[in-house]
C-alpha cells in the first residue's frame, strides 16, 4: 500500500515545476513583447524574405545632365561609373531629405509623370531609377522657383535619359507619384577597397531588396575580428584596419534591417582597386 505522504510530496514537486515553468515562459514572452526590463526592445534584423515597395508619394522631377546621360556618372554617394557599375543611366540625385547624409544611397524608386497634360508623355511606363548622388539645395531660390531641393522637400533629379521616358523635356519640370521598390540586381553584391593598409574605403555597390546600406561589418580568416566600419560619405565605408593578406567576408545590412553575409568574398591576395562580388544578394 503507497504512503499517502508520499504521493502528496510527489504532486507538491509537479506543481512546483509547473510554477517555475510559468515563470519562464512570462519572462519569455515578455523578452520578446520588448519588456526586458525597462530597456528599448532591440531591433529586429531580418536574413530573409523580400523588400516590400512602399507607399506612393506626391512630388515633382527634373533632370540634369546630357541626353546620353554624360555628367551623372559620379556625384556624392561615391559610385565612380555608374554605368560600368551597373546602374547604367536609369539613376537620380535625390534631395537633402531623401538624401540622408548618404544613407539613402542606392535606395530605388518607381517614377511616373502625373497631372500635366502638357509635360508628361501620355501612355508612359513608369521608370525605375536608383539614387546615385545628391540634388544640393539652392537657399538662394525659393523651394517653389528654382530651390527644388531646398529642405524639407523631397524632389527627384532624374537624369536626362530617365526623365524623356515619362515627360517632354520642354516641361523642365512635372509633379510626379513616386515610391520605393525593391531593387532587382544581377548577381551578387560587389566590393572594391581602395586606399592603402592604414586606411581602407570599402564601396559597396549592386546592393538588390532595400538598395542602401545601413552598416558594413568585415572580417578576416585570421588575426581581424568583426570590425564594424565606419560611412565615410556616400556608399564608401571606412576602417583603419589593417585587411591586407587575409580572405575577407563582408556583412551588409540594409535600410529594412536585413542582412546578408559574404563569406570569402575577396581572396587572400586581393588587391586595392578590383571589384570582387559575391554569390548572393537580397531581394
Amino acid at each position: 500500500m503507497p504512503c499517502p505522504w508520499a504521493s502528496r510530496r510527489r504532486r507538491a514537486r509537479e506543481e512546483a515545476c509547473l510554477v517555475v515553468l510559468a515563470l519562464v515562459l512570462i519572462g519569455l514572452v515578455g523578452d520578446a513583447a520588448g519588456g526586458g526590463g525597462g530597456q528599448d526592445a532591440p531591433k529586429v534584423h531580418r536574413n530573409h524574405g523580400k523588400f516590400t515597395a512602399g507607399e506612393w508619394k506626391q512630388a515633382h522631377a527634373t533632370f540634369y545632365g546630357g541626353r546620353d546621360g554624360s555628367g551623372t556618372l559620379a556625384g556624392a554617394c561615391g559610385y565612380k561609373d555608374t554605368s560600368a557599375e551597373g546602374y547604367g543611366v536609369q539613376t537620380v540625385a535625390v534631395s537633402t531629405v531623401l538624401f540622408n547624409g548618404g544613407a539613402g544611397c542606392g535606395a530605388c524608386y518607381e517614377v511616373r509623370c502625373v497631372d500635366s497634360p502638357d509635360g508628361c508623355k501620355a501612355g508612359a511606363a513608369p521608370v525605375v531609377v536608383t539614387a546615385t548622388n545628391l540634388c544640393p539645395p539652392n537657399p538662394g531660390q525659393s523651394s517653389e522657383n528654382g530651390g527644388w531641393c531646398n529642405p524639407p522637400r523631397e524632389h527627384l533629379d532624374l537624369t536626362m535619359p530617365a526623365f524623356l521616358q515619362i515627360a517632354q523635356e520642354k516641361a523642365g519640370i512635372v509633379p510626379i507619384s513616386y515610391r520605393r521598390v525593391p531593387c532587382v540586381k544581377q548577381g551578387g553584391i560587389r566590393y572594391t577597397i581602395t586606399g592603402n593598409k592604414y586606411f581602407n574605403l570599402v564601396m559597396v555597390t549592386n546592393v538588390g531588396g532595400a538598395g542602401d546600406v545601413s552598416s558594413l561589418m568585415v572580417k578576416g580568416n585570421k588575426r581581424v575580428k568583426w570590425t564594424t566600419l565606419k560611412r565615410n560619405w556616400g556608399q564608401e565605408w571606412q576602417t583603419s584596419e589593417d585587411l591586407t593578406g587575409e580572405s575577407l567576408t563582408f556583412r551588409v545590412m540594409t535600410g529594412d534591417h536585413r542582412k546578408a553575409t559574404s563569406w570569402h568574398v575577396l581572396p587572400r591576395d586581393w588587391q586595392f582597386g578590383v571589384t570582387y562580388q559575391a554569390t548572393k544578394n537580397f531581394k
